[in-house]
C-alpha cells in the first residue's frame, strides 16, 4: 500500500517526509555499521533515489523501510569489495521503531566542536535533515561543489579526530547541548532574515530550525534551553505573514497588521515558555529572548508594549550574553522607558565594536531623528544602507533616505 501527497504542495510533502525518516535512518546506520561516513553516504544515495521516485509512485507506507532497503541494496553494491562492510550490511535487518537516542548521537556528532561553524550547518542538514548536497547549496546560496567540500571535509575530520558516536557524558551535555542550540539559532536566522543579497528570507531554513529544536525538545524533554528556543522560534514564525509587502519589502514591528499574526501559535509557544519555566526555574538566554519575543507578541498594540518588562528582561540576558548586540537591543527598550537621549548616550559606547554593523547606525538614526537631529541621523542612515546586504532591510532604508 502506497499513499499519494496531498494536502501542501507535493514539494512540502516530500520534503517532511524525508526529513522525519532520514536522519532516523541515518542514526540507525551509524549504530549499526560504526562508520559515519559511510553511513550517510548510504543515506543520501536513499533519499536522491526517493526524490525522483517518490513523486511518481507515491509515498510507501513504511517510509523508513522503504529508505532501508535501498540503502542496504546501495551498500552491497557499492561495498561489495569490501568483505567487512559487506557482511554487516547483509545482517541488518530495519527494526520496527528505530531508537530515538541513535537521533539524538547524531545531532550531537554532526554539531561537534571540533568541527567549523559551516560544516556543522551544512553536516546537520544533511545527515539530520536529510537535505542532499544541491539544496543546502540552493539554502545558503553557495555552489554545490563547495557545499560537497564542506560537508567531505567534516566527515574526514570526524574519523580522523576520532569524534565519538554517542551523547556526551553528563559533564559535557551543558556545554556541547549549547553549541547544538546555538548551530539550530544561527540556521533560524539566516532563515528568517537572510545575510544574502539575493534572498529576503528562506522559509525552508526556518522550517528545518523549527523541525530540528522540536526533535531535540522530544528527545530532550528536561532540557529548559531547547523549550525556550523552540517557544523563541514558534513565536518569531507567529508573526510571518504580517513581516513583508506583496513586494518583499521590510515591515517594521510597530507598522504590522497584528491581525494577522497566528494567534493560535503564539498563544502555544508562550504556553510552552511558561510550562518550561514553571518546571524548570532555570532562566537561560533562548527563555529570556522568547519572553521578550512573547511580551513583544502578546501586546494588542505597538503602544501598548509592556517596555518595562522588557528591558528588564534584557538586562537578565545581559548576564549570559553580555554582547555589544544585546545592548544595542537593550538601548532600544531604554529608549521606550527612559527617553531617546539616555540611550543615544548608552549606544554610543558601542560604537567601536559595532562600527560595522548595519542595524547599529539605523538604530542610532531612529534615536538621533527622535532628538531632532535630522542631518546626523539622515548620514547614519546612508551608512547602514552602505552596509546592508539584504534586499528587505536596504528598501527600508532607502525609503527612510528618501523621505
Amino acid at each position: 500500500m502506497k499513499y499519494v501527497l496531498s494536502g501542501m504542495s507535493t514539494e512540502d510533502e516530500l520534503a517532511r517526509v524525508v526529513r522525519d525518516h532520514a536522519g532516523k535512518l541515518a542514526g540507525a546506520l551509524v549504530s549499526m555499521l560504526g562508520d559515519f561516513s559511510a553511513a550517510e553516504d548510504l543515506v543520501q544515495d536513499a533519499v536522491e533515489i526517493a526524490l525522483r521516485r517518490w513523486p511518481v509512485e507515491g509515498i510507501p507506507d513504511r517510509p523508513d523501510a522503504w529508505l532501508f532497503t535501498v540503502a542496504k541494496r546501495r551498500g552491497l553494491d557499492v561495498l561489495r569489495r569490501q568483505q567487512n562492510y559487506r557482511a554487516k550490511l547483509a545482517q541488518l535487518e530495519w527494526p520496527a521503531q528505530p531508537a530515538p537516542d541513535d537521533r539524538l548521537r547524531l545531532i550531537f556528532t554532526c554539531c561537534h566542536p571540533a568541527l567549523a561553524r559551516e560544516a556543522q550547518i551544512a553536516l546537520t542538514l544533511r545527515v539530520v535533515c536529510g537535505l542532499t548536497t544541491a539544496q543546502i547549496a540552493a539554502a545558503f546560496l553557495a555552489s554545490e561543489s563547495a557545499v560537497a567540500q564542506r560537508i567531505t571535509r567534516a566527515k574526514r575530520k570526524i574519523t580522523d579526530a576520532g569524534i565519538p558516536y554517542r551523547i556526551p557524558r553528563d559533564d559535557e551535555v551543558a556545554e556541547r547541548l549549547a553549541e547544538v542550540l546555538t548551530v539550530i539559532y544561527l540556521l533560524f536566522n539566516e532563515g528568517y532574515l537572510s545575510s544574502t543579497a539575493e534572498r529576503v528570507h528562506s522559509r525552508d531554513l526556518v522550517d528545518d530550525a523549527e523541525w530540528l529544536t522540536a526533535l531535540l525538545h522530544g528527545l530532550l524533554p528536561n532540557e529548559p534551553e531547547v523549550g525556550g528556543l523552540l517557544a523563541l522560534i514558534r513565536l518569531h514564525r507567529a508573526r510571518t505573514a504580517a513581516r513583508f509587502t506583496t513586494s518583499g519589502e521590510l515591515i517594521l514591528l510597530e507598522k504590522q497588521d497584528r491581525g494577522r499574526w497566528d494567534q493560535a501559535a503564539i498563544a502555544d509557544a508562550t504556553t510552552l515558555l511558561t510550562r518550561t519555566a514553571r518546571r524548570h526555574h532555570a532562566p537561560g538566554p533562548y527563555q529570556l529572548q522568547a519572553a521578550i519575543a512573547a511580551c513583544h507578541s502578546e501586546a494588542p498594540t505597538w503602544a501598548e508594549t509592556d517596555w518595562e518588562q522588557i528591558l528588564v528582561l534584557y538586562d537578565m540576558l545581559l548576564t549570559f550574553q553580555p554582547t555589544p548586540v544585546t545592548r544595542l537591543h537593550r538601548a532600544v527598550a531604554l529608549s521606550f522607558v527612559n527617553g531617546s537621549k539616555r540611550a543615544l548616550a548608552e549606544l554610543d559606547e558601542l560604537e567601536t565594536q559595532l562600527r560595522a554593523y548595519p542595524l547599529f547606525h539605523a538604530t542610532r538614526a531612529q534615536f538621533l531623528r527622535d532628538l531632532g537631529r535630522d542631518a546626523e541621523a539622515h548620514a547614519a542612515d546612508e551608512r547602514a544602507a552602505s552596509l546592508t546586504t539584504n534586499p528587505a532591510q536596504l528598501g527600508l532604508l532607502e525609503e527612510r533616505l528618501a523621505q
